[in-house]
């Protein structure tokens, strides 16, 4: 195991969650809603569902940037 380990394993995990963010954030600009408008006001489960599985797949990318 490279004594760089750790360091890649970090390098990886943030650009990764970048690449992530920027593709989320381009998906959020295309679809013609509101993501916290819809989540408290409409209670919309469907946007919920969707937001809870950003969060899995963000925690997916470090875990495997990490490994």
């Amino acid at each position: 195991m490279s004594q760089y380990a750790p360091v890649n394993a970090l390098i990886f995990a943030l650009l990764g969650t970048a690449v992530f963010a920027v593709a989320a954030a381009i998906l959020l600009k295309l679809t013609p809603l509101k993501l916290w408008h819809e989540l408290t006001v409409e209670r919309n489960v469907a946007i919920a569902i969707f937001a809870g599985a950003v969060a899995i797949a963000i925690g997916l990318i470090v875990a495997a940037a990490m490994h």
